[in-house]
């Protein structure tokens, strides 16, 4: 076997939470998998960094708890929000009904090497770095690999199964020809950095207020900040200059007006396309996608990162057997999708309410927010905060590792 002609049961294009979690628990079972993944590391800022409850359940499944949480990180019990003039708690997890009531916040490339470290234990086990699929390779309608490039040249990948979890963008999907439903969404995100002081608060904190929305997020000796802005707006602002934007950021977050100047390039300001859509079918023969490759989910919550690792641990559960033992059918792999459809649109239509009802208000500059009833509701009734700890915490049917698989 050799990097140029691969044959293997299982291949994953991309490594990402999807794409490593799934490759991880398909080794386990023993199914020969491979993982390309087309960057040389894991290390990249601004990628989603909160592993919450559901997915510490898997971890507490898998046996990988107590090693995985020895990681440097920080335990987000509540989510704390300022909308107008109303201070609140938006969720509580102290009631969360799993092993671990907190959201970890964990550099994904942390969660990655861990991951990659624990599959690399398994002789069936294989991850290319620098690999990069850029096609199908399509035999009498049936997808039986992949093609990509790699540092030492392309690729042929030819297995059972190709999962595509290339993200959002995914090639593999598009080559598919699979039809997407977009749902929208009116907002995208400016992240940077900004430093963390003796004093500062160390809840994750969101401000609405008119025509702006910034969101904080506690690195340990750094905040990770999110300034929202309208759909389209990056070229405008960027035009205004770094002056108008480091003003901007001071007006939105006052407690950063001392260190706004850390913002000296526009280099150090990513912007993330919010996207929110699915797929009508997740599925072809010889080919199945999962994560943001079949549902890009809004940043709404944070639960992107989660609803990808519910995704891995299903396929998981419902393919590992059919993979090992040279019977996969189409159907198991519509399987997948029956099992993970259903939340992914609940949790998407939550989210699109949320994008409607708070987000396009507070960033409308016209006229001044008013946070809706619910929210307020929230400040006065602790009860209801157990809501959306269970929505964001949990989800809407969470996955569990199958006694198979553990």
């Amino acid at each position: 076997m050799t990097d140029k002609n691969l044959h293997t049961t299982c291949v994953i294009a991309g490594g990402g939470p999807a794409g490593m979690m799934l490759g991880y628990l398909l080794a386990r079972a023993g199914v020969d998998v491979a993982v390309l993944e087309k960057h040389a590391d894991f290390l990249r800022d601004f990628r989603g960094d909160t592993i919450h409850p559901s997915t510490l359940e898997v971890m507490h499944e898998l046996g990988l708890l107590n090693e995985f949480l020895k990681l440097p990180h920080q335990e987000i019990r509540h989510l704390t929000g300022q909308l107008g003039t109303l201070d609140l708690t938006l969720a509580d997890f102290s009631n969360v009904p799993t092993r671990c009531k907190f959201i970890a916040l964990i550099p994904q490339w942390d969660f990655l090497n861990f991951l990659a470290e624990h599959a690399a234990r398994y002789p069936n086990f294989k991850i290319l770095m620098e690999a990069e699929a850029t096609d199908l390779i399509n035999e009498d309608g049936r997808i039986v690999g992949l093609r990509g490039r790699t540092k030492d040249g392309p690729l042929d990948a030819r297995a059972d199964l190709v999962v595509a979890a290339d993200g959002r963008g995914s090639v593999l999907r598009e080559r598919a020809g699979l039809s997407i439903i977009d749902l929208g969404a009116p907002m995208d995100v400016l992240w940077f950095r900004l430093s963390r002081r003796p004093g500062d608060s160390a809840q994750v904190m969101g401000r609405f207020d008119r025509g702006r929305i910034f969101v904080m997020i506690n690195r340990g000796d750094y905040w990770q900040c999110g300034f929202v802005i309208a759909k389209g707006r990056n070229e405008e602002i960027r035009r205004e200059g770094l002056d108008a934007f480091r003003a901007r950021v001071a007006e939105a977050g006052p407690q950063f007006k001392d260190r706004v100047g850390e913002i000296t390039d526009w280099e150090q300001v990513k912007l993330l396309t919010v996207k929110v859509d699915r797929l009508k079918e997740w599925s072809c023969p010889g080919l199945l996608c999962i994560g943001d490759a079949a549902h890009a989910m809004s940043p709404v919550g944070g639960v992107g990162i989660n609803l990808a690792i519910q995704d891995a641990v299903a396929a998981a559960n419902i393919l590992a057997a059919p993979l090992k033992e040279n019977r996969l059918k189409p159907d198991d792999l519509h399987a997948v999708q029956r099992r993970r459809e259903w939340p992914t649109r609940v949790t998407q239509a939550l989210q699109v309410a949320v994008q409607k009802r708070v987000i396009a208000r507070a960033l409308d500059e016209t006229e001044r927010f008013h946070p809706p009833l619910l929210l307020r509701w929230l400040a006065r009734i602790s009860l209801l905060r157990r809501i959306p700890a269970r929505l964001i915490g949990v989800g809407v049917r969470p996955e569990h590792v199958s006694a198979a698989l553990r």
